[in-house]
């Protein structure tokens, strides 16, 4: 669903005449989906203090994704679907590497291997292919 959504959006930033406001909009419509969900189906929300438990940087989550929509919805129309998903994935690739090299955000220590490198290499050359 990433490339429908991605193009969703780049039709909807036309219409709003700013990326920018169709990454807010795509936002909003989910955050009412969201609410939606959870009051038909009466999902309890968490407590408080659970919450404020949390680290810092495990509420970034939602900035991440506004950046991430709002790059895609300026990217796609530019580069086209494929580039802009190829591009994407060869991102987080390489973010997925380091990050489990690293054992960031609480888990596991999954080093970088010979296949993992050759793994992402063949990815990349894919990214290269696409691009011609």
């Amino acid at each position: 669903m990433v490339p429908v959504q991605a193009g969703v959006n780049a039709t909807l930033a036309r219409h709003a005449g700013r990326p920018e406001w169709a990454a807010f909009v795509s936002f909003a419509v989910g955050l009412a989906g969201l609410a939606a969900y959870v009051v038909v189906l009466r999902v309890r929300p968490p407590p408080l203090a659970a919450l404020a438990a949390a680290p810092p940087w495990s509420w970034t989550g939602g900035l991440l994704g506004a950046f991430y929509v709002t790059a895609i919805v300026i990217l796609t129309p530019r580069i086209g679907f494929t580039l802009a998903l190829a591009l994407t994935l060869a991102g987080q690739m390489i973010a997925a590497l380091a990050l489990d090299h690293a054992g960031a955000l609480g888990l596991a220590t999954r080093p970088v291997t010979a296949p993992r490198l050759v793994g992402a290499a063949l990815l990349f050359a894919g990214v290269l292919l696409m691009r011609r």
